[in-house]
């Protein structure tokens, strides 16, 4: 919203400076954007005389004049303009001045020989006009050092203000300076808003069809006037806000929704055909707009109608075949209220941008209506009439809307919800500074605040004239000021569950929590009772109509939706609930993921790159994550019972006890096969409900504690049944000394020549952590002695010789 000084110290009464003024602006939420001091920008630019002028010796299109200027009484200028005289007033521009137009400082130079000082500009080259055949000319009126900007009527800065979308009412400058005022900035002034003399009744009525679309509309028929142009000061203030002055009517017009957030349209009221009807479009009317557009109504945009047909776009732009020209002498003005919502919408479906439209869909003070029509009456009068000028009674049709409304006040409220402490006494006078009428613990905000609703509102209304650098400060060391953390472990875990996943090089998706029929057979929903009691009643699609009893099925799909577009090595997972049946207890979230096609891209120097996903990448995944969100899978037992939709001999459960912790393996042929999947594919399935909550409540990882003695390892070879875990083993040969044993692994498993049939060899290597002294050859001894007799009582296996 732009305006300028001037034009605001027209409503407000006030000796505040400009940088006062736009300082409270932004502190009462009316936050300056722009301030553009045109004064201080043309400020080296001055009346200067031209005292002589004589040709140059060596151009014959250039003159040499002597210029007295405010500082010097004759300097040498070379000048090119043909209307360059002596005796001339007009602008200098001296030797340092930054020229806007031409991009250049002015230094002192030779022009054909020819010693120039500064330059006579002209309005091009200052960017007022694209006038260029001469240097400017100023009235002789004018003394010598009179600035430009003084002559030119740029004196007055320019203020442009962000506003939000809820104050419509300081889309007009009255309201900012109400505002103003209300903060303490100067004294609202009057303005007179009472009915003029009226001489005749209308011979054009106007009736609503549309009266949810518009609910008021006013008209008065004036006659006998005479348009032109607007008086140079009107045409100065809409030229400093980007408007271009038209005409005296159209001015008005533009001014009024400016000046007042009030717009108005006019219409040559001998271009009319019969009487004004407001409606709801039918949608395919045509209208020729005047902004030069033409225009296909939608249907229920709201349409100003006469006998022809469309003649305009209720609250947003008028017609051509009324519209007001020069010799226009016989008008008929309109002034409306419109619902916001149908003016917003008209505005979207048509592509239509106007300063009406801005102010209608927002909402415009509905009281005001009647005002405006007589203000707008009074500046025709001044601008246009003539001594037969007649003004008619004003034709209404409509009533006006009901917007009252009273909100409970309570002066502690704004302690409470903001934290300033303010007297009753001075918030009441400052909501009845803003309008608002007070009474009792009862509150009436005006008819131009129709944003404000609640006790909240008032409050906010209290707060930003007060100032919120009022507002206390409050140490952020404060126990009582630090919230307590609105991260629960589940969306905790969620998280970190995530975050691993990614760093293992996998997307996330995000699918439906529904799923197929046959996906739910398939994947582990296969009681009839259960399966229709998770049916989805009203479907979005009969293919999906199913809650998911796991994401795996939704991946496999995502994966051959990648795999038919030419991306057939994927690795996806998603975190999110499953459903076993309709029990808050039957739902879960779980982390699932799988891997498809080649563990990673071919490459010449990587033999193993190119193998397919095995169970060992979905194990590796699942682990990742289960250490990510603080499981101890350290400690966890991995067992041969997951699903049926897993490989029976690829596949694994992670457990803690019964606790299953998690799923994780290839998936069963046969499904794949039913799926359509040819690629290898692995899965995991991680409950994340089912994670015991970590002992301590911090999230800082232990201290590093490096052993200062050389650690020992010595390998194994067991000869045990084939149907015997290798974990059982590890477990075993841990459980041989907590304290100096510190890590187990199998590193090779042999069946062929050598092994008894039913046997195989498990190779194990078992690292020994001295702690406090070095280990003897008799201790190193005893200790592999006790390890060698656990494993082979737990397992019934042997050492291999």
């Amino acid at each position: 919203m732009k305006f300028t000084l001037g034009w605001l110290k027209r409503h407000l009464d006030t000796d505040a400076s400009l940088e006062t003024i736009c300082e409270v602006l932004t502190d009462i939420g009316l936050e300056l954007e722009e301030l553009e001091d045109r004064a201080k920008e043309f400020a080296p630019f001055k009346v200067a005389e031209v005292l002589a002028a004589a040709p140059h010796p060596d151009a014959d299109k250039l003159q040499i004049l002597t210029v007295k200027t405010a500082d010097h009484d004759g300097l040498q200028v070379v000048c090119g303009a043909p209307n360059a005289r002596a005796g001339m007033k007009g602008i200098f521009a001296p030797e340092g001045t930054y020229i806007p137009a031409l991009d250049v400082t002015l230094k002192k130079t030779k022009i054909r020989g020819v010693e120039s000082n500064g330059m006579m500009v002209s309005e091009r080259e200052m960017g007022l006009s694209n006038e260029h055949e001469g240097i400017i000319e100023v009235l002789s009126s004018y003394e010598i050092g009179t600035p430009m900007a003084e002559v030119f009527g740029l004196d007055d800065p320019i203020i442009d203000i962000a506003l939000t979308p809820n104050r419509a009412d300081c889309a007009g400058v009255r309201g900012i300076a109400r505002d103003l005022a209300a903060a303490g900035i100067g004294t609202l002034i009057e303005q007179d808003e009472s009915p003029v003399a009226c001489t005749f009744d209308s011979a054009i009525g106007v009736s609503i069809d549309d009266t949810e679309g518009c609910s008021l509309f006013l008209g008065r028929e004036i006659r006998n006037i005479k348009n032109g142009a607007s008086p140079k000061w009107f045409q100065d203030l809409l030229k400093a806000v980007g408007q271009k002055p038209i005409s005296a009517l159209v001015d008005i017009t533009n001014f009024m929704t400016l000046d007042q957030c009030r717009p108005l349209h006019v219409y040559d009221a001998d271009k009319l055909k019969g009487n004004i009807r407001v409606g709801a479009a039918k949608g395919g009317e045509k209208l020729d707009a005047l902004n030069d557009k033409s225009y296909e109504l939608v249907e229920g945009a709201v349409s100003i109608n006469d006998d022809s047909g469309v003649i305009g776009l209720g609250g947003i732009v008028g017609g051509v075949s009324t519209g007001c020209e020069e010799d226009a002498s016989h008008v008929f003005v309109e002034a409306a209220y419109f619902k916001p919502e149908r003016i917003a919408r008209a505005g979207r479906d048509h592509g239509v941008e106007s300063d009406a439209r801005y102010r209608f869909e927002r909402g415009v003070d509905p009281e005001f209506t009647f005002a405006g029509m007589e203000l707008a009456t009074r500046l025709i009068l001044e601008f246009c009439g003539t001594d037969q000028t007649e003004i008619s009674h004003v034709v209404q049709a409509g009533a006006m809307p009901e917007w009252k409304r009273v909100i409970d006040f309570d002066p502690a409220y704004t302690k409470q919800l903001i934290g300033i402490d303010v007297e009753a006494d001075k918030q009441v006078t400052i909501l009845e500074s803003l309008g608002f009428v007070v009474e009792g613990a009862k509150v009436t905000p005006p008819s131009w605040r129709g944003d404000v609703f609640g006790r909240a509102d008032l409050t906010e209304e209290v707060a930003r004239i007060v100032g919120f650098d009022a507002i206390p400060e409050i140490s952020v060391r404060a126990e009582s000021s630090v919230a307590a953390p609105a991260e629960t472990p589940m969306l905790s875990r969620s998280r970190q569950a995530r975050i691993a996943l990614g760093a293992r090089g996998m997307s996330e998706c995000v699918t439906w929590s529904f799923l197929s029929q046959d996906n739910a057979k398939r994947f582990g929903l296969n009681d009839n009772a259960a399966r229709e009691a998770l049916t989805v009643v009203n479907a979005i699609s009969s293919e999906i109509d199913v809650m998911r009893p796991s994401i795996l099925p939704n991946l496999i799909d995502a994966a051959q939706n990648n795999a038919a577009r030419g991306y057939g090595d994927v690795a996806l997972c998603e975190v999110g609930p499953v459903f076993a049946g309709t029990k808050p207890e039957d739902q879960d979230i779980v982390a699932a993921g799988i891997r498809s096609g080649h563990h990673a891209d071919r490459h010449w120097a990587d033999d193993n790159a190119a193998r397919g996903v095995d169970v060992y990448d979905a194990k590796a995944d699942a682990f990742a994550a289960l250490e990510a969100i603080g499981a101890p899978a350290a400690n966890a037992q991995i067992t041969r019972d997951a699903p049926d939709y897993y490989h029976p001999g690829r596949s694994g459960t992670v457990r803690l006890g019964k606790n299953v912790l998690a799923y994780f393996g290839e998936l069963h042929p046969a499904i794949l096969e039913e799926m359509d999947v040819k690629a290898p594919t692995v899965g995991f399935e991680i409950f994340l409900g089912n994670v015991p909550e970590a002992r301590s409540k911090g999230t800082e990882k232990p201290y590093l504690k490096l052993a200062a003695l050389q650690p020992i390892e010595k390998d194994f070879a067991f000869l045990v049944d084939d149907v015997v875990e290798a974990s059982a083993l590890i477990n075993a040969a841990k459980a041989a000394d907590k304290v100096l044993i510190s890590d187990a692994y199998v590193f090779d498993i042999y069946q062929g020549q050598g092994v008894p049939e039913g046997k195989k060899s498990v190779a194990l290597s078992v690292a020994i952590q001295p702690q406090e002294t070095t280990l003897t050859d008799h201790d190193i001894d005893a200790l592999m002695q006790k390890v060698i007799d656990l494993v082979t009582s737990k397992t019934g296996g042997s050492l291999r010789g």
